[in-house]
């Protein structure tokens, strides 16, 4: 089974397009909300071209389905020119009208084909706003820390299809591939040749950098404020109206580091609202690596939880019904499965005291 990562472009359009709306294409290229910014003739213009597309997909068979787009071309070579249905597509399109619309098109010709597809519209995924581009690569970075994992585990052969796209997005995908992808794959306009690159043996080495900040990071991971200090490493934080972010390289960093520094130990909290009880640290003691790398990264969202009362599923966060646990009067999730765990703790004014980590209750 496979995983395939294909960022989407305009190719299946332009294509198609006479000069005049290969320059309506590039002039809008960025449009978000089109009928709010373009003027009739032009709307007209470019809607009848996404339909003529359309059309030409809809009975395209696999040679014209080739000529018609860049991310087609190299995904029907590489699959052999069928596709599995246990594999699953993902196209990642920017945040625009045009993008969303091209993959669209896609979208709906790969499933034609029996694929399965998703479609993802990345937020902030333009080039107009630079600023918001960089948090929406950082955001992508952490889109893929949360969604590659699980289907290498389920064990997808992870490819990143770059032959389309964007050059500002290809280039920043092709770093991301060295972490996440097995394997990448090209073809070239003019070219039926099917270029394959194996995943290299990368590793980023910045837990040292990371340690030296790690409360910083931590509450920047969770996008909660942290006091500006003269000595942050420039290429992983990145300054917004006088307020640190995580760069798309400190993002990268951050969660390739993460699984490290989680196992290590257990953290302190990174929110002063948030108190050890004086037993807590004991309960916690000799749990194994992986769970104390679950335990740690909920202490970062109950952080979150405390701070901006964002309550996520996997936290879980609530009071207690009676009195089940003597001294405790809320719990929260450690980690979900057949030995699930749970932290009861109770609340000390505005701050909340972890009691201890225990079975859940029955």
């Amino acid at each position: 089974m496979k995983f395939l990562l294909s960022p989407c472009g305009t190719s299946t359009l332009t294509n198609l397009a006479t000069p005049k709306e290969r320059k309506l294409i590039s002039q809008y290229a960025n449009v978000n909300s089109p009928r709010e910014v373009l003027d009739s003739s032009d709307l007209s213009h470019l809607e009848g071209l996404i339909n003529q597309a359309k059309g030409e997909l809809s009975t395209a068979d696999l040679q014209r389905a080739r000529d018609l787009s860049a991310e087609l071309k190299c995904l029907i070579h590489y699959c052999e020119f069928q596709f599995d249905p246990a594999d699953q597509h993902v196209l990642l399109c920017t945040d625009t009208w045009l993008g969303e619309e091209t993959g669209k098109l896609i979208q709906i010709w790969l499933q034609n084909q029996g694929a399965s597809v998703q479609l993802v519209r990345h937020k902030d995924l333009q080039t107009y706003d630079p600023d918001a581009f960089q948090l929406s690569l950082a955001e992508l970075v952490s889109w893929c820390s949360d969604t590659i994992p699980g289907y290498r585990k389920a064990h997808y052969r992870i490819i990143f299809n770059l032959t389309g796209g964007f050059k500002s997005i290809q280039g920043f995908l092709q770093t991301l591939a060295m972490f996440y992808a097995d394997e990448t794959i090209y073809t070239f306009e003019r070219s039926e040749t099917l270029l394959r690159i194996p995943r290299l043996p990368v590793k980023l080495d910045a837990v040292a950098s990371i340690q030296e900040h790690l409360e910083i990071f931590r509450r920047l991971s969770q996008k909660l404020p942290v006091q500006p200090t003269s000595n942050l490493p420039e290429t992983l934080i990145r300054f917004m109206e006088g307020q640190p972010w995580l760069s798309e390289w400190g993002r990268l960093v951050w969660e390739q580091s993460k699984q490290d520094i989680y196992g290590e130990k257990l953290l302190p909290s990174i929110s002063p609202l948030i108190h050890f009880g004086p037993h807590f640290s004991k309960t916690a003691e000799k749990i194994a690596r992986d769970r104390l790398i679950i335990l740690n990264t909920r202490l970062d969202q109950l952080a979150c939880f405390v701070e901006t009362n964002y309550n996520p599923p996997s936290l879980d966060f609530k009071a207690l019904k009676g009195d089940p646990v003597p001294g405790s009067t809320h719990e929260f999730d450690a980690w979900a499965d057949l030995d699930a765990k749970r932290v009861f703790c109770h609340y000390d004014g505005n701050t909340v005291v972890l009691d201890s980590l225990a079975k859940k209750l029955s």
